[in-house]
Parts: structure tokens; C-alpha cells; sequence
């Protein structure tokens, strides 16, 4: 039988969008190394519980994974109140996040422990910035969108933070795509989903969806009452298969499993 890896976790600081100083959770394999590298995005719920254990999940599957706090500029306090407070405001600027997240990534690249190869994973509104961090980011692997929400909006939707449709960066997208979707989910719709897979198509661009019946929003969310455990099982295995594809398989023989 294969032992669970050992691991080590803390915050960091990173220095983010405008050379200002955000926090982030990193986990990594006990050993030596090399590791792969995975930059988990968050969902707009927030830099909460479930999402310092994904990137956990990744460090005992032998990959070295980091989360910045996307949330950090709005501020401490409850969790709820930080988010409400991101929402008032339409969201994070997608410039501020992208340069959150490459620094993630670089912090990922420099690491003494890193194998080079690094893979991005969002979730809900994370999902989105994985589509555009498909695009825009530098020194990525792959990418994962785990039910992107508002990757098609209506013109009327665009806003200064947000000033352009993540679709419309699809022929700017430079690393493999691994979509997950439920087929109950209605942001992204079916439908959307539909359009987003035939402009991908369209643009000759590497990319896998999953899509799965009875599962709608956040259906990973263990914890939340749309979670679909058999739905859930199956996607988690396409992610491992394409990373392992894609930026190396977890190196939990370097972290000491035998």
C-alpha cells in the first residue's frame, strides 16, 4: 500500500499587483524533490477552509501547490464581510489578479524544489481566471477551469476592472485546457459551455471538457450541499491524468513513499 505523504504547509507573503504584499498558502511534499508545481485559484466564496485543503490534496499527490489570497486587499474580518465586499465592487480588476497569480506561478518556478514544470487550477470565479491566465500568464504548463463562471458575458457587463470578455483571449490561449463542468450548472450553461468548446475548436487550440450529469456548481465542494461524490471522484482522475500529461505526475517517490 502506498503511505500518505508527509507534508509541510504555512503563509507566505508574495509580493503581488503593484509591488503590494498579499498572503498566500503553500503546502509541500516532505523530501527532496523535484516536485511539479500547482497554482490553486480560488472560488469567490474566498481564500477559505476548502481551499487551503485543495492545495494540501495537491501536496499529498506530491506536488508542491500554492493559493494567494486573491481577497487580501479587502481587507481582515469575516470571511462573509470580505467577500461581500468583493462582490460590491464587481470583483477583483482582472489586472490585479492576473499579477497576484503570476507571482504565485514565479514563487512556484524559483522554488528550490521545483521540477520547471507548473500547472494552474480555478474554481467558480477562479475558473475564469484560469481561462485568462491561459492567455496571459508566463511560464505555465497547463491550465484547469473548473466551472468558469462569466467567461461569456453580455457587452453590458463589461466594467473597468473587468474590460474584456475572458472568451475573447481564446486565440491568445498557449497551454493545454482541462474544462470540468456540470450539466446543472447555469454559469457556466451547458450552452455556454457549448460555445466556449467550438471557439477553443475554432482556434486549433490543445484542450479536454468533462461534463458531467447531476452535478451542478462547486460540485467538489465536500462540505456544501451540492456535492456529488461519484461526479466529484471521476473529475479529480481526469485532473491527475492531465497533469501527469502535462507538467509530470506527483513525485511522492521524492517525498519518501515507496
Amino acid at each position: 500500500m502506498t503511505a500518505y505523504v508527509g507534508q509541510s504547509s504555512k503563509t507566505i507573503q508574495l509580493q503581488g499587483h503593484n509591488r503590494e504584499m498579499i498572503d498566500a498558502y503553500v503546502a509541500t511534499p516532505d523530501g527532496d524533490g523535484p516536485f511539479p508545481g500547482v497554482l490553486v485559484i480560488h472560488h469567490l466564496p474566498g481564500w477559505d477552509e476548502w481551499s487551503t485543503e485543495i492545495v494540501r490534496r495537491f501536496a499529498a499527490h506530491g506536488y508542491q501547490a500554492i493559493c494567494p489570497n486573491l481577497h487580501h486587499r479587502a481587507g481582515k474580518g469575516a470571511l462573509d464581510e470580505v467577500v461581500a465586499k468583493i462582490r460590491a465592487g464587481g470583483g477583483n480588476p482582472d489586472a490585479q489578479a492576473i499579477a497576484d497569480v503570476q507571482a504565485g506561478v514565479d514563487w512556484l518556478n524559483a522554488s528550490t524544489v521545483s521540477t520547471g514544470k507548473v500547472g494552474i487550477i480555478g474554481f467558480c470565479s477562479g475558473g475564469r481566471i484560469t481561462y485568462m491566465g491561459a492567455a496571459r500568464l508566463e511560464n505555465i504548463d497547463a491550465a484547469v477551469n473548473c466551472w468558469g463562471g462569466n467567461v461569456i458575458v453580455p457587452p453590458g457587463n463589461i466594467s473597468d476592472g473587468q474590460p474584456v470578455a475572458v472568451f475573447d483571449m481564446t486565440p491568445d490561449i498557449k497551454v493545454p485546457m482541462l474544462g470540468i463542468f456540470g450539466n446543472d450548472d447555469q454559469n457556466p450553461s451547458p450552452e455556454h459551455v457549448d460555445v466556449i468548446e467550438a471557439e477553443l475548436q475554432k482556434h486549433g487550440k490543445e484542450y479536454e471538457f468533462h461534463r458531467y450529469d447531476g452535478a451542478g456548481h462547486g460540485f467538489f465542494g465536500w462540505e456544501r450541499s451540492g456535492y456529488r461524490s461519484e461526479q466529484a471522484v471521476d473529475a479529480w482522475k481526469k485532473v491527475w491524468a492531465f497533469y501527469e500529461k502535462y507538467i509530470g505526475a506527483g513525485n511522492t517517490a521524492a517525498a519518501g513513499v515507496r
